[in-house]
C-alpha cells in the first residue's frame, strides 16, 4: 500500500475548497439545476459527490498500483512484440477484474519495426564508444556498419539549406538542444529533427543521420522516438540519437576544428505487419448513449519499463473511471476508458478508433462522443486546465474550476486542445479538455532506459487522479453540449 502524508497546505486547500463549494451552492440556487445554458450546471448533490471524489482520490493508491502492476508484470511493450501482446491481455484482465460493465478489444494493424544490434563509435581523434538508440522506423546500415565523416548542423533548417546530394558519403549530425519548460514546448521545437531529419538527410545525399537526443537530461542515455517516412517513397537514411553528453563531445571536436569520423552499425528495420489491439472498458451511464473518452496508450518503447510514458496515464484514467463506477450514483453520461495501441510509432490506435466510428455511423460518426481527454505526459502534477469546447461548455469548465483550484490547478484557455491518441478525434471535431501536467522533468526520462517506476511520485499521481475524477464526474453530470461534431480548428 502507498501511504499519503497530507501536508498543512493540502489541508488549507481543502478548507478553501469547502468555502468555494458553499459559494457554488448559493450561486446555483438562483438557477435550475437542469438549465444547460447556466454556468451552474450542477446540482448540489453532484457538487458534493465531486468533492467526495476529490478527497477520496487524494488518499487512493489505485492509480499507482495499476501503474506498478503494468510495469512489473509486463515492462517495456513495444508495438508488435510479445510483450505488447502480454500488455493487451493484462489490460483486458485488469478492466474485467475492476468490474467495468463492458470490456472489449479492437484490432489495430501496422508495419512492424524491430530494433536489432546498434552501436556507434567515434574514430577520431581516438576510439570512443557513443551511447545511441536507433530511431523508430530506421532502416539498417550495411551488415558490418558504415564509416563516414560527420557534418554538423545546428538544427533541421540548417540541414535543409544545403544543396541536394551535397553530403554524399558523409553522416549528417543535427545538434539542436532541447530546452526545459513546464509545458514541454521545447519538445515541439526540437522534435522535427528526429521526425523529418532522416528524410531530409536522404535528400541531401547523406549515408546516415545522427541527432542530439530530444531530451532535457544530462545523463549518458539516448532518447529514441519515431521518425516520419515520406509517402512518396523517397525513403530515409539509417538514423539514431546520441546521448546529450556524447553530443557535447562531438560538438567540442568541431569547435576544435576537427571533422570526426564515426562508425555506425544499425541492424534495424521493418518486417511485415503486426496486429495489436485497442482495449476498452466502459462504465454505463444513465442518460442515452453519450459517453466521455478517457484515453492513454498501452504501448511503450522498448527502453525502460514505460512507467511515465504511458503507464502512469493508464493508471490515472483507469483509476478515475473505477472511483466513479464505485459510487452509489451512476454518472449520467457513460465513461469509456480507451487504452490505445501503438501510439509511439504513429497514433495507429487513435486513427483506428476514429475509422471504426466512421464505419459504424458514416452520417454522424462523432454522435455520442461528448468529450475526449487523455493522460500522456508522464506523472507530474497537473497545474492548468485548458479545453477546446464551445462557449457554453467553457462557461461550465470555468465554473467547475472552483473544485480544481484547491489542487493547485489554474484555469487556462479555451481553444488549446491536448492529447496524442485522441488527436484524430479532436481533429474530427470532438470536444476536448486538457489537464496539463508539469513536464519540467518528463523529458529527462522520455523514451529512455530511465523510464521506470521509481521516477513516479505517488502523491503527484494522487493529485492527477483527484483532478481527473472531479473533471470527469462534472462533465458527465453537466448535461451541457460541449460542441462535439461542430468544432473546427478555429474554435475557441
Amino acid at each position: 500500500m502507498i501511504s499519503c502524508n497530507i501536508t498543512w497546505n493540502t489541508n488549507m486547500h481543502h478548507f478553501l475548497a469547502r468555502l468555494m463549494f458553499l459559494a457554488l451552492l448559493l450561486s446555483s440556487a438562483a438557477a435550475p439545476a437542469d438549465d444547460d445554458s447556466s454556468v451552474f450546471a450542477f446540482s448540489a448533490a453532484d457538487l458534493a459527490i465531486a468533492t467526495q471524489l476529490r478527497e477520496q482520490a487524494l488518499q487512493s493508491d489505485l492509480a499507482y498500483a495499476i501503474t506498478a502492476d503494468l510495469t512489473t508484470r509486463v515492462g517495456a511493450r513495444a508495438a508488435g512484440t510479445p510483450q505488447d501482446a502480454l500488455a493487451v491481455q493484462w489490460a483486458v484482465n485488469q478492466l474485467k477484474t475492476l468490474g467495468f460493465d463492458r470490456v472489449w478489444t479492437q484490432p489495430v494493424t501496422f508495419p512492424y519495426w524491430h530494433r536489432g544490434e546498434e552501436s556507434a563509435q567515434l574514430l577520431t581523434p581516438g576510439p570512443q564508444d557513443l551511447t545511441i538508440m536507433a530511431l523508430g522506423g530506421s532502416p539498417a546500415t550495411p551488415a558490418h556498419g558504415l564509416v563516414a565523416e560527420l557534418v554538423m548542423f545546428e538544427d533541421l533548417e540548417a540541414l535543409q539549406a544545403v544543396p541536394d546530394n551535397s553530403l554524399e558519403g558523409r553522416i549528417a549530425f543535427i545538434n539542436k538542444r532541447m530546452e526545459r519548460h513546464q509545458d514541454g514546448h521545447g519538445y515541439g521545437q526540437t522534435v522535427p529533427g528526429r521526425s523529418s531529419g532522416p528524410a531530409v538527410a536522404k535528400a541531401k545525399g547523406a549515408s546516415a543521420l545522427l541527432i542530439r537526443s530530444v531530451g532535457t537530461d544530462h545523463d549518458r542515455i539516448a532518447h529514441t522516438g519515431t521518425t516520419r517516412i515520406p509517402e512518396d517513397g523517397s525513403g530515409i537514411v539509417p538514423a539514431a540519437a546520441v546521448s546529450n553528453p556524447d553530443a557535447d563531445q562531438i560538438e567540442r571536436l568541431f569547435k576544435l576544428g576537427m571533422s570526426p569520423q564515426v562508425m555506425l552499425n544499425l541492424q534495424t528495420g521493418f518486417d511485415g505487419e503486426a496486429t495489436s489491439y485497442n482495449v476498452f472498458g466502459e462504465v454505463t451511464g444513465t442518460a442515452a448513449d453519450d459517453f466521455i473518452v478517457l484515453g492513454a496508450h498501452l504501448d511503450s518503447w522498448d527502453a525502460g519499463t514505460g512507467a511515465v510514458d504511458d503507464g502512469a496515464g493508464v493508471g490515472i484514467v483507469t483509476a478515475a473511471a473505477k472511483l466513479i463506477m464505485d459510487l452509489d450514483t451512476r454518472p449520467k453520461r457513460g465513461l469509456r476508458v480507451a487504452l490505445f495501441a501503438n501510439e509511439e510509432q504513429g497514433l495507429y490506435g487513435g486513427y483506428a478508433y476514429l475509422q471504426h466510428l466512421q464505419q459504424q455511423n458514416p452520417a454522424m460518426p462523432l454522435q455520442h462522443q461528448v468529450m475526449a481527454l487523455e493522460s500522456d505526459l508522464g506523472a507530474g502534477r497537473i497545474y492548468r486546465i485548458d479545453a477546446r469546447v464551445n462557449p457554453a461548455g467553457w462557461d461550465v469548465i470555468s465554473a467547475m474550476h472552483a473544485l480544481l483550484a484547491p489542487l493547485g490547478i489554474e484555469l487556462g484557455s479555451n481553444g488549446k486542445p491536448g492529447g496524442s491518441d485522441i488527436f484524430p478525434l479532436i481533429n474530427a471535431g470532438v470536444a476536448n479538455i486538457a489537464l496539463r501536467q508539469d513536464a519540467s522533468e518528463y523529458f529527462d526520462l522520455h523514451h529512455t532506459d530511465n523510464d521506470t517506476l521509481d521516477k513516479i511520485d505517488p502523491a503527484a499521481l494522487q493529485q492527477n487522479l483527484a483532478a481527473w475524477v472531479v473533471t470527469t464526474w462534472l462533465v458527465a453530470q453537466s448535461g451541457v453540449d460541449f460542441g462535439s461534431g461542430t468544432l473546427s480548428s478555429d474554435d475557441g
